[in-house]
Formats: structure tokens, C-alpha cells, sequence
């Protein structure tokens, strides 16, 4: 294993990481206080972003991506942790790769307009009885001649407010369990098709968090994505990538922001004579910060070079999502600790860090779902996420 990042990589990263420094790092602090993230500001940075070829990324470029391979994808998402998530929507696109699954005139009404830019979507799975166990969801989509017609509710829909049209999980054939449902690009607008209220959450201020309505909303086969059937398992691939990419690498760049702003603190802040990074018990918070970002991230980069390399990656993304999410979330309660009371207050940023990071052992998947993928693929014999050697 080469763990060498090449010149083109480190080219990538350096280009991405000096954008967010300079384009978006200046308007978090504006997106915090008002809730929101200005249009003007919005169009600017993501005209930039396309312009240095930075907008969805993680497209093939016979759609108009950037074509990267999944270890270039996680090496770029984890520069994206260095942001806001809403942010990095902006700026750089959030192009979900189940959108690859379209076919003929889907290609140019949904896949290319997203990649381009022109067009924004969401990701509609989660049901209020429907969370981490995706195959319970109960809203049916129902063939009626040449037409399907959609009944049922979504809610924490990322990006709802902003997005134009979603990918919606739908049962189509209930008597045949998760093999019965089916996955249908709606587009906002449609007779039927309501927005809720956006749900206000403790963190990822600018980003809506929204209800998803459906009344008798009417749907050609055109909207169908996929093949009926099959949407649980396009579903459950594009989680996959979208655990890996949002929440693994995500956490490590987030983690790795906090513990050099803190760094930084532990150097200047002085107590009794001395460097507050110079006293033991802060050394070890400080020390076991590095030693637990080293290990999530050498862990994210295996796991995106098996995939490169074609290997099922199920487990070790669960693995990745349950160590990086938890990496995150105590690197952010010891930056809090380190920074003492300005730790806690919103003058600086650390509180805002410690509020986003928590959600990251929640959404795509509880760190306690998870560790059962990992503990059931264990007890079917699968020793590859601890032993590589057995046979």
C-alpha cells in the first residue's frame, strides 16, 4: 500500500482547501447569525467553484463531472469538512450518484441539469416510522394504467426549501417486502406535491430541514429511477457512498479543523506563566485528538481504495461512519474543554462545531445500527475489517 498522495492529488486538495479558506470560511459567521445563505453570496461562490472546475466532482465527465476516482472523492469530502455543509451545496454541488442510474431522456431532464448547476436535488428516504430502517417506509406509489400515483409524506429532507426536485423512495408492491419499492424523481411543482414546515435544528444553521407531502401526485414512467424493485438497493448503494463521502470524511476534515483552531488556543492561551498546551492533562486531549483523526482517516482512505479496486465496501463503510462520527464528536467536546468558557460561547466558533458534530452519529444511520451491520457481518465469518491475513 502506497499511502503517498500524488502530485495531482495534493494539487486537488491544496486547490479545494485554499477556495474554502478564502471564498466560504468568510461567510460562515453571516450564515450562523441570519440563518440563511444570501442568493447573491450563493450564485458568486458557485460560479467561482464551477469556473476552476470544482462543481460536482464526484460525476463522470460524460455528464459533466469532475470524473473522480473514490479515493479523490473522499480526499476532496474531507476538505469539505473544513466548512458548512450548506456551504459546500452551494459551492460545490451535492450531486447524489443514484442520479447515475438514469437512463435516455432522464440523463438530460435531471442528470446533466445537476450536474451543470441548473438544477438542485434532495434525497427524500426518511419517514417519520422510517429512519434507519429504510425498507419500513409507507408511502405507495400505485400503477393506474400509463400513470403511477404517489401518496404519502417525507420529513428531515435536507436542502428541501432550496432543491427543485427529489429522489423519492415509494412501495410499489407491498406483498413483496424490500424488493416491493421503487425509487421516482419528483419534481417540485406537481399537482399534489406540498412543502412542510422546515423543522429548526440545534445545528447545520442555513441548511432546511423539511416535510415532504404527497396527494394523488401523478407520475409518468419517465419519473420512475431504476427498475421497479429495485429501489432499496439503489437506495441503500447510494447511502453507501453518501455515508462514506458526508459523514466519514466529512468528520475527519471537521476534526481536523477543530484540533487546529485549538492547537492554536492550547499555543497562545497562557495560565499560571505558562502555554496551556504545556500542562499534561491538556497534552493528552490533545494527543489522543491526533491519534484517533490519524486512525479514521487511514481508515476512510482503505475503505475508498477498495472501492476503487471494486471490493464490496458495506462493512468497513459502517466501520468508517461509526469511527469517524464519534472521532468527530469528541474532538469537538475536548476543543470545548481546552477553550474553557469562550469554549461555550457563541463569540467563537468552537460552540457551533460541538452543536453540528453531534448529528453526525444520528443521520445515514445510527452509530448503534451500524456497529450491528459490523457485529452481524462478524458473526457470518467475515474477518476482513479486523484480520486481512485469515484465510
Amino acid at each position: 500500500m502506497d499511502l503517498e498522495l500524488s502530485h495531482e492529488q495534493k494539487l486537488l486538495v491544496t486547490t479545494v482547501r485554499n477556495f474554502i479558506a478564502n471564498e466560504l470560511h468568510p461567510l460562515e459567521g453571516i450564515v450562523e447569525a441570519n440563518g440563511v445563505l444570501a442568493r447573491d453570496d450563493a450564485q458568486r461562490i458557485f460560479e467561482k467553484s464551477r469556473a476552476l472546475g470544482l462543481y460536482a466532482m464526484n460525476v463522470p465527465e460524460e455528464f459533466g463531472g469532475g470524473g473522480l476516482s473514490a479515493l479523490d472523492t473522499m480526499l476532496v469530502e474531507e476538505q469539505f469538512g473544513h466548512t458548512s455543509d450548506i456551504l459546500v451545496r452551494r459551492a460545490f454541488g451535492n450531486v447524489y450518484e443514484v442520479l447515475l442510474s438514469c437512463r435516455g431522456a432522464q440523463i438530460d431532464r435531471w442528470l446533466k441539469p445537476c450536474a451543470a448547476g441548473e438544477r438542485t436535488c434532495s434525497i427524500a428516504f426518511t419517514e417519520p416510522e422510517a429512519g434507519s430502517d429504510a425498507a419500513a417506509i409507507r408511502t405507495r406509489a400505485v400503477r393506474k394504467g400509463d400513470r403511477w400515483v404517489l401518496n404519502g409524506g417525507k420529513h428531515f429532507i435536507s436542502d428541501g426549501l432550496f432543491s427543485d426536485f427529489f429522489v423519492v423512495t415509494a412501495v410499489t408492491d407491498p406483498a413483496a417486502g424490500h424488493r416491493g419499492i421503487s425509487l421516482f424523481l419528483v419534481d417540485k411543482g406537481l399537482t399534489g406535491f406540498t412543502i412542510g414546515r422546515d423543522q429548526k435544528m440545534m445545528g447545520l444553521r442555513g441548511t432546511s430541514h423539511v416535510g415532504l407531502s404527497f396527494s394523488d401526485v401523478e407520475l409518468e414512467d419517465v419519473h420512475l429511477l431504476g427498475s421497479e424493485g429495485e429501489g432499496l438497493k439503489l437506495a441503500l448503494s447510494v447511502l453507501g457512498r453518501v455515508r462514506l463521502a458526508q459523514v466519514g470524511a466529512r468528520s475527519v476534515g471537521k476534526a481536523t479543523r477543530i484540533l487546529g483552531l485549538t492547537l492554536d488556543h492550547a499555543r497562545e492561551r497562557r495560565q499560571f506563566s505558562k502555554a496551556l498546551g504545556e500542562f499534561q492533562m491538556v497534552q493528552q486531549m490533545l494527543a489522543d485528538s491526533a491519534i484517533e483523526i490519524n486512525a479514521a482517516r487511514l481508515a476512510l482512505w482503505q475503505t475508498a481504495m477498495e472501492i476503487d479496486r471494486g471490493i464490496d465496501p458495506r462493512e468497513r463503510i459502517s466501520l468508517v461512519k461509526v469511527q469517524a462520527s464519534e472521532t468527530l464528536g469528541r474532538v469537538a467536546d475536548r476543543a470545548v474543554q481546552i477553550f474553557g468558557g469562550m469554549g461555550y460561547c457563541k463569540d467563537l466558533p468552537i460552540e457551533r462545531y460541538f452543536r453540528d458534530a453531534r448529528i453526525y452519529r444520528i443521520f445515514d444511520g445510527a452509530s448503534e445500527i451500524h456497529r450491528t451491520v459490523i457485529a452481524r457481518s462478524l458473526m457470518k465469518g467475515s474477518t476482513a475489517t479486523f484480520d486481512p491475513y485469515a484465510q
